[in-house]
């Protein structure tokens, strides 16, 4: 496994990081603790969750899931460099949900108890929030990094303008603020190489991609349309939207002999603002496929190709557009 700084932070991360969402909902607590368990086998230091995952209105459930993993012992809480959220709604009263100073402080706190740890090494944003100023969100960040409870700080969803905003705030406070930005990012969805890369390569912030395989739309759709997930309708949808391009992927991938799924992780990892891409495993084999992406180097003619199948927007802003 290799491992990077993230951000401009001296902690250090695995290049793929263990996303949990599914646990609960689509994976049993048994096979999640199992997937977590090879994992850190597979030098796999970074996971990443949140307190609203598992979708029961106010109970954590994949918090709780990964809170008991993490009592087992065995060093599993020391090895782990633990991500989680908040934002989301938890509950129906109007103060909990979003970042005011009360629901973060909450939040954190229910979050640390569902974990079960004393502190959270990477509390993240879930999204913006544009009726709370940043002078209150720092405030209450720094309260919870004097506690010892969180970390660092990072953020999700977050538009390029936002990242400026939140470090600069941070800055005339003298406290340290974003290490990190986790985005929607992959072949098919570049729109972030307009102005949050750049912004993210500008001060320091480590990008955690969410979603690098579209929702399964780069994972070989075409070849397995019609089972599981990939049966959505919204993807197969998107399918007969993209059904050139993905035509002309999968035959690439084909060409190279390697499956799309790992072809779409790898671009991910050559990409050099990228610090680790979230894989979201349902299940044992999908967390040992993704390895793969590892150690596939994918040499310039390929990015090549796989640039002119996917363009996305041209580069950052505002060359992308203008001249």
């Amino acid at each position: 496994m290799e491992y990077t700084h993230l951000g401009r932070s001296g902690v250090k991360v695995s290049r793929l990081c263990l996303g949990t969402m599914n646990f609960g909902p689509q994976t049993s607590e048994q096979d999640s603790f199992a997937i977590m368990d090879r994992a850190l086998d597979l030098g796999i230091n970074f996971f990443d969750t949140a307190n609203v995952y598992g979708w029961k209105l106010g109970e954590g459930w994949t918090e709780q899931i990964v809170g008991r993993w993490f009592a087992q012992g065995g060093g599993r809480r020391e090895k782990v460099v633990l991500a989680t959220k908040v934002f989301g709604r938890m509950g129906e009263w109007p103060n909990q949900s979003r970042l005011s100073a009360r629901h973060i402080k909450q939040a954190c706190e229910e979050s640390l108890r569902r974990l079960q740890t004393d502190w959270i090494d990477l509390y993240q944003m879930h999204h913006v929030d544009r009726g709370t100023p940043w002078e209150e969100v720092w405030q209450a960040m720094e309260q919870l990094v004097r506690e010892g409870k969180v970390v660092y700080v990072g953020s999700s969803n977050f538009a390029g303008w936002h990242l400026a905003q939140a470090q600069e705030a941070a800055r005339s406070r003298h406290f340290f603020g974003l290490v990190s930005e986790q985005s929607l990012y992959n072949l098919n969805e570049r729109t972030i190489e307009l102005e949050v890369i750049p912004a993210c390569e500008a001060y320091g912030i480590g990008l955690i991609p969410w979603s690098p395989l579209g929702r399964g739309l780069l994972a070989g759709v075409l070849q397995s349309a019609g089972s599981g997930r990939r049966a959505d309708e919204d993807l197969q949808k998107e399918v007969v939207k993209s059904r050139s391009k993905l035509e002309a992927y999968e035959a690439l991938c084909g060409k190279i002999g390697e499956r799309p799924a790992d072809v779409a992780l790898a671009w991910l990892l050559h990409q050099k603002a990228v610090t680790s891409p979230i894989i979201g495993p349902r299940t044992m084999e999908q967390l040992e496929g993704a390895m793969r992406a590892l150690s596939l180097a994918l040499d310039q003619d390929t990015l090549k190709q796989l640039d002119e199948i996917f363009p996305g927007p041209g580069g950052a802003a505002p060359e992308a557009y203008a001249w």
